[in-house]
């Protein structure tokens, strides 16, 4: 890996409002290492997300409530060790944001401070319009989040189709009229995103929420198939790693064992 620094552009919120104001579509992915954050930034996305979802994808879990605070400042302290010109968020995880400003203050501070990154995004929206307008007034750029919340999969009886409008619209203008400069929408109709999308001041960044939001994310690892199992309806796997890693791991297992490597070009005479 390259340890040469080169002087980029980097993503702030006023890039965001930008991007509102032109209509123009954009993507967010996520990383939780060195490896996946430089290759995402020579893709010259916007942002990067280092989310709870690492919960799942890294850790293992059956949902995001058990990843830390110190585990996600972990892997955000990797990824911003690489990234030049993405806007790094970071996922104020379970139960951070639910414990009041003061606490998801403190949680914000420390994560910015110790990773380096630019902005926290955190779940909720008309119930956590003081937490957001506390943090933004503390000078930390909020990313909301409204629709399905990963961490109140429990109090939502599990992954579902949030239909709610005037709730979602209510959140999601809560969330703007707050300070925040983006909001994720998770899992909503296509109609009742787009009704959002058009009527909030900030960007809308759907995932399982329809085409008419402002950008798009997913989770990097269900975008190139490298996901087992059930994969939600909201993805479209643009590669099929998975199988490609097998393939190669069996390939080279074989090639050991019948002693063709290593061959004369990787062997030191």
């Amino acid at each position: 890996m390259s340890t040469q620094r080169e002087s980029f552009h980097r993503t702030t919120v006023r890039d965001f409002a930008r991007l509102k104001q032109s209509r123009t579509k954009f993507v967010m992915l996520t990383a939780y290492d060195a490896l996946w954050g430089q290759l995402l930034d020579e893709c010259e996305l916007p942002a990067i997300l280092v989310g709870d979802s690492l919960a799942m994808v890294v850790q293992g879990h059956e949902n995001t409530i058990p990843v830390t605070l110190d585990e996600m400042i972990y892997h955000a302290r990797l990824v911003t060790r690489v990234v030049r010109r993405a806007m790094v968020v970071v996922d104020i995880p379970f139960p951070g944001c639910f414990t009041g400003t003061d606490s998801a203050l403190k949680q914000a501070a420390k994560i910015l401070k110790q990773t380096k990154a630019q902005a926290v995004k955190l779940e909720g929206g008309a119930e956590q319009a003081e937490v957001i307008a506390g943090l933004v007034k503390a000078g930390i750029p909020v990313m909301a989040h409204v629709g399905l919340r990963p961490q109140s999969v429990h109090q939502l009886g599990g992954y579902l189709v949030q239909r709610a409008g005037d709730q979602l619209l209510r959140d999601a203008t809560a969330a703007a009229d707050a300070g925040a400069f983006a909001v994720v929408l998770e899992c909503i109709p296509r109609d009742i995103a787009g009704a959002i999308t058009r009527q909030v001041a900030i960007p809308t960044i759907g995932i399982g929420a329809g085409p008419e939001c402002d950008g798009q994310i997913l989770v990097t690892q269900d975008l190139l198939g490298l996901t087992s199992g059930r994969i939600p309806k909201f993805v479209r796997p643009y590669a099929q790693l998975r199988g490609q890693v097998v393939d190669a791991v069996r390939r080279f297992q074989q090639d050991v064992q019948s002693a063709e490597f290593p061959g004369p070009e990787e062997t030191f005479e």
